[in-house]
């Protein structure tokens, strides 16, 4: 069975707020540890009604304190919103605080709507190859891989704290031209199904094929964000399903269940033959499972349902 991980959007409870749905990702990641998850990583969204889920950053900084031995990352930070310089201290600081267990994947949107973006002061995405590139450089140089690239006005601009290691770099990615982009800066890359609403097989083979070696990773390594619910009888996995919000459907998209399955809910076998097929299909090497539970007893029980031993020697492991 390919690897599983845990995306976790801090979704408010049936009946709770959003600050329950805070406290509640705590829970879970310590659930996803002590189950043999590979990694438990936050995303970042604004101004979204069921989501809590406004700054990774801070949850995984409390996750540090509250796990001790799975991966912990951001899924992601949207990098236009955000000082690259400050992104890298961020990180490193992270890192310093679980060292060789933080993740830093990025993602090229905003994770608002076009208001919401104003009032964040972020920039437009057309800044993210440029931003990349600042905030790789502060990392490598702040954990003494690659010093900061000279003559540059920057040069001489520190990110701290330094210390000998960086966070493991991924792009989180919903097409194929982002998919190029991770592919020919040599990190990681995970392919946000449930955001794309598309096929993630073509953006990874378009990964693999731009695929140029890094400092950060030697060899591709591309992983399926999707959405899945377990539960112990397939009429419970469909009742809780139906209770846990969505985005509404876009335009022109078809209904769930017709085409493209982005989403499902069943018993724990329907479910792992589910997550197979779609390892499978699109030849990822890891999947991310979004918990879509509406509440926590729910996300729990389908976690451990669907959970598989964690084999410490097939971890990969990045250069550098």
């Amino acid at each position: 069975m390919t690897p599983l991980s845990v995306l976790d959007l801090s979704t408010t409870p049936l009946g709770g707020t959003q600050a329950q749905g805070v406290r509640d990702t705590i829970e879970v990641a310590k659930a996803a540890e002590r189950l043999g998850y590979r990694r438990f990583w936050v995303a970042e969204h604004h101004s979204i009604a069921h989501l809590g889920s406004a700054a990774p950053e801070v949850l995984i900084a409390a996750l540090t304190q509250a796990t001790s031995t799975i991966r912990l990352g951001s899924g992601g930070v949207m990098l236009p919103n955000y000082s690259p310089l400050k992104v890298a201290e961020v990180f490193m600081e992270l890192e310093a605080l679980a060292p060789g267990r933080i993740d830093l994947g990025l993602g090229r949107a905003l994770g608002a709507d076009g208001i919401t973006g104003r009032a964040l002061g972020s920039a437009s995405s057309e800044v993210f190859p440029q931003y990349f590139a600042l905030l790789s450089a502060w990392l490598l140089d702040a954990c003494g891989v690659e010093p900061f690239p000279s003559p540059h006005p920057f040069q001489n601009v520190k990110a701290s704290p330094s210390g000998p290691s960086h966070p493991d770099l991924f792009l989180l990615c919903s097409s194929p031209d982002s998919a190029r982009f991770a592919g020919l800066v040599g990190v990681g890359m995970v392919f946000a199904e449930f955001i794309a609403r598309a096929d993630g097989a073509p953006s990874l083979a378009a990964y693999r094929q731009a695929f140029q070696p890094s400092v950060y990773r030697a060899a591709p390594y591309a992983a399926v964000a999707t959405i899945a619910l377990a539960a112990d009888t397939a009429a419970e996995a469909e009742r809780l399903a139906a209770l846990t919000p969505r985005p509404p459907r876009r335009p022109g998209e078809a209904p769930d269940g017709q085409g493209f399955v982005r989403r499902f809910a069943g018993d724990a076998a329907a479910v792992l033959a589910f997550l197979d097929a779609k390892a499978r299909h699109t030849g990822a090497d890891e999947l991310f499972v979004l918990n879509a539970g509406p509440t926590l007893d729910s996300k729990l029980r389908s976690l451990e349902l669907i959970a598989q031993p964690l084999d410490a020697e097939s971890l990969p492991s990045p250069v550098g």
